[in-house]
C-alpha cells in the first residue's frame, strides 16, 4: 500500500514548495516550531489549516519536517532535509528542482514508463509530448527557467562540497568546463583556485551566448561530440548520465584528444552501487535512473563506478580514480 500510494509524498512536497511553507517556518533561521494555523497564516491567510497538517504530519514521517506535540497541538520545524527547501540569500534552494520534476509534462509521461521496456528508441516524454525534453524547454521559456533555477540550487551546495573534499586542480592553468551553461561552477573552482589562469565554458553556441562575463573565463560554443578545447583539465558534471555507452566512449574519447599526456578528465556523475540495498542514498540514485529514462534518455543512464571505468578503458584512459565526496554524487578522475 505504501507503494501504491507513493505519489502522496512528491506531490506533497511540491505543495508545500508551491505554499512557501519551508520559508514560512524558517524565517530568517528562527525555525521556530510553528502549529498549520501559523504557517496558514503566514503562507494562504484564507487556506484550510487542516488540511496543511495532513500534508504535514506525511511529510514527517519522511524525515521532511519534525512533529513537536504538545497537549492537543501539533507544531512542525524543519529538519536537515527540510532546510534544503529554504531559499537562500542568493534566491536558490532545492524547491525549484522539486517543482521542475512535477510539471504538466514531465508528468504525462510517467503513465508510459513501461513504454521505454516495449521500445527503447523512444522516451516515455515523447510519446507523452511529441518531442524530446531539451527541446520542448527551449521553446518554453518558463520552463527552461526553471530549469535553470532548479540546477542551479542542486549545483551550488554539490560544488561547495566538491571544493571542500578534492583537491585534484593542482596543477590545472586552463581549465575546460563542459556543457558550463552559464559558467557558475567555473566562476566557484576558479575563485577557490586562482591558480587556474583561464576557465573555458563550452557549451552549445545558443547557450554560451547568453552566458554573463566571468573573470578568467572564456564562453565557447560547440559540439562535444565533435571536439572539446585543449586544456590541462576537463570538467563535466551531470554530463554523461543522459547519455548511451556508444555517446559517452564518443565524449570521452574527445576529452582525450584535447587533454595532454598526464591531464585528466574530472567527472562528476551519479554512481550506482554494485549491490543493490533499502538506503536512502541507494534508493535515491535508482530512482533519478528511471528519471532520466523516462525523461531524458530511454537508453541513457546511471552507471557503476565499474560501468565507468570500463568506458574509461575504452577511450583510452589508463588511470582511473573515485572520490566519494558528496552522499550522492561522485567525483571520478580519469587521468591520460
Amino acid at each position: 500500500m505504501e507503494l501504491a500510494n507513493m505519489i502522496s509524498v512528491p506531490m506533497s512536497l511540491n505543495a508545500i514548495v508551491r505554499l512557501n511553507v519551508p520559508d514560512a517556518i524558517w524565517e530568517g533561521g528562527s525555525n521556530t516550531p510553528l502549529s498549520a494555523a501559523q504557517i496558514v497564516a503566514r503562507v494562504q491567510p484564507s487556506g484550510d489549516p487542516e488540511n496543511l497538517q495532513r500534508i504535514l504530519r506525511m511529510l514527517t514521517s519522511y524525515g521532511v519536517f519534525q512533529e513537536h506535540l504538545t497537549h492537543s497541538e501539533r507544531k512542525y520545524s524543519l529538519t536537515e532535509i527540510g532546510k534544503t527547501l529554504v531559499t537562500d540569500a542568493d534566491g536558490l534552494s532545492y524547491g525549484p528542482y522539486v517543482l521542475q520534476h512535477h510539471q504538466d509534462a514531465l508528468m504525462g509521461a510517467w503513465p508510459l514508463v513501461h513504454e521505454a521496456v516495449v521500445d527503447p528508441t523512444c522516451e516515455p516524454f515523447v510519446k507523452a509530448n511529441g518531442e524530446p525534453a531539451y527541446g520542448y524547454y527551449g521553446k518554453r521559456p518558463e520552463m527552461n527557467g526553471l530549469m535553470q533555477k532548479a540546477m542551479s540550487g542542486v549545483s551550488v551546495p554539490f560544488v561547495t562540497a566538491l571544493l571542500d573534499g578534492y583537491d585534484g586542480f593542482g596543477g590545472v592553468q586552463r581549465l575546460v568546463d563542459v556543457g558550463g551553461s552559464a559558467g557558475d561552477c567555473l566562476r566557484m573552482i576558479l575563485r577557490k583556485h586562482p591558480h587556474v589562469r583561464e576557465g573555458i565554458n563550452f557549451d552549445l553556441p545558443e547557450v554560451v551566448a547568453k552566458a554573463p562575463q566571468i573573470p578568467r573565463v572564456t564562453h565557447v560554443g560547440g559540439n562535444m561530440f565533435e571536439s572539446i578545447p585543449a586544456a590541462d583539465a576537463i570538467f563535466m558534471k551531470w554530463i554523461l548520465t543522459t547519455w548511451t555507452d556508444d555517446e559517452v566512449k564518443l565524449i570521452m574519447e574527445n576529452c582525450y584528444k584535447a587533454l595532454p599526456v598526464g591531464g585528466k578528465m574530472i567527472v562528476c556523475e551519479p554512481v550506482l552501487p554494485e549491490k543493490t540495498d533499502e538506503s536512502h542514498r541507494t534508493r535515491a540514485l535508482l530512482e533519478g535512473d528511471i528519471f532520466v529514462m523516462t525523461i531524458y534518455r530511454a537508453k541513457g543512464k546511471h552507471r557503476t563506478e565499474e560501468e565507468y571505468r570500463q568506458l574509461g578503458h575504452s577511450a583510452g584512459f589508463p588511470h582511473i580514480q573515485a572520490f566519494y565526496i558528496d552522499y550522492v554524487f561522485t567525483i571520478l578522475e580519469f587521468r591520460k
